[in-house]
């Protein structure tokens, strides 16, 4: 295997599990999904028919997971009793790796919601150690995720600044989500291209594809509960030309379509990938 193909934990298209269609997709296990990825904190400790399902497609296909709740940028102090867990979790079910949001949820509680983390330096030093500590429990390296957000704390460093300065101070590895980047270059009024082109390829796992919606023609939300938005595959097909054909996972969290409508999406994926595949080959 080249060093370019190791540096991925999968290959191909994955689709998020979610437990909406978890019996739909166990009554007619989809060949066009390469991997799958969850939540860790919806699956850990769950017994009985839940956990049965969950073992029925970590069985079949490779796993990835994607945390929720780590809290990384929090004042409040780490959860190593939740990394420990999600370190057991990964070993019960051969994951292949962990990745979490560069953002915080909370202090002393959950917010169920993802906030910016302050934008200096400070920060920065801060939320390295922290992902240091993370990777030291768990005995491997972890990816972030850059996330979208709408009311920024700090802008002491750009986002792009910010981001590459936390992967650098940690040692860690991207995981890159391509709709993220659309919504926030339009809400933030940068260029996606710009910020895509300064991403590390050698720290990049996989890639993130969702839906997004449009609040205004300067507003985006990011939902994940509606199809891809057109400027979404196009800059995820500049991604693949600038950075291979690199695994590229469906999110799909609500409003969920008829599973072909959403198997569509997978295999738009493939087909792309393929695309790109080729056009290295003949260039080659």
């Amino acid at each position: 295997m080249s060093d370019v193909q190791s540096q991925y934990p999968v290959h191909g298209a994955g689709l998020g599990l979610r437990r909406p269609i978890v019996d739909k997709l166990m009554a007619d296990p989809p060949v066009d999904v390469d991997f799958m990825e969850v939540a860790p904190e919806n699956w850990i400790h769950v017994g009985g028919a839940l956990a049965r399902k969950l073992r029925f497609f970590t069985e079949r296909y490779p796993f990835l997971i994607h945390g929720l709740s780590l809290s990384i940028g929090a004042p409040s102090p780490l959860n190593e009793q939740l990394v420990r867990d999600i370190r057991e979790f990964m070993a019960e079910h051969g994951i292949r790796l962990y990745s979490e949001h560069l953002s915080f949820c909370g202090d002393d509680g959950q917010l169920y919601d993802l906030m910016p983390i302050p934008f200096t330096e400070e920060a920065v030093r801060y939320v390295s150690q922290r992902v240091r500590r993370v990777q030291d429990i768990l005995e491997q390296r972890i990816a972030l995720e850059n996330v979208s957000f709408y009311a920024p704390i700090d802008t002491s460093m750009s986002e792009k600044e910010f981001l590459l300065a936390v992967l650098e101070e940690s040692d860690c590895d991207l995981m890159l989500d391509i709709n993220n980047i659309v919504v926030n270059s339009i809400n933030h009024r940068y260029d996606a291209s710009d910020f895509l082109n300064a991403m590390p390829a050698e720290r990049i796992r996989y890639f993130h594809l969702a839906g997004h919606h449009v609040e205004a023609e300067d507003l985006r939300i990011d939902t994940h509960g509606s199809a891809v938005d057109n400027q979404a595959w196009q800059l995820l097909e500049e991604a693949y030309a600038l950075f291979g054909p690199v695994p590229t996972l469906l999110e799909r969290d609500f409003n969920f379509p008829p599973m072909d409508e959403l198997m569509d999406e997978v295999r738009r994926i493939k087909q792309l990938q393929l695309a790109t595949e080729k056009r290295q080959a003949a260039n080659a």
